[in-house]
């Protein structure tokens, strides 16, 4: 299995209601200094993945929903979050979640 598809496997679980990070993915796949390689992964999904893995839950070290991505924003990805009853703050045009109460431990 390639790296990108160790990732997808990974985020896959990652439950309803909790956040993982990019390093924290990346970690879990025994590639722990490749969380900027996690990023790309997520961005490389198309469309039949994007309906089938949970991206919207992995957010950066600090709890910022980091995503540029013009075709899922970060306003959407908060939105998704939210709709899984995951608090999101918005501060200074950011948006955050609190890792300590939704940071997933496997």
């Amino acid at each position: 299995m390639n790296f990108y598809e160790q990732v997808y496997q990974t985020v896959k679980k990652v439950p309803r209601g909790k956040v993982a990070t990019y390093g924290q993915i990346a970690a879990l796949i025994g590639s722990p200094r490749s969380a900027r390689m996690v990023g790309w992964a997520m961005h490389a999904m198309d469309g039949g993945k994007l309906e089938k893995i949970p991206w919207q839950r992995i957010i950066n070290r600090k709890g910022h929903i980091s995503t540029t991505c013009e075709t899922h924003p970060a306003m959407e990805q908060a939105n998704i979050l939210q709709r899984e009853k995951i608090k999101v703050s918005l501060k200074d045009g950011n948006y955050f979640v609190d890792l300590k109460e939704y940071l997933w431990r496997p």
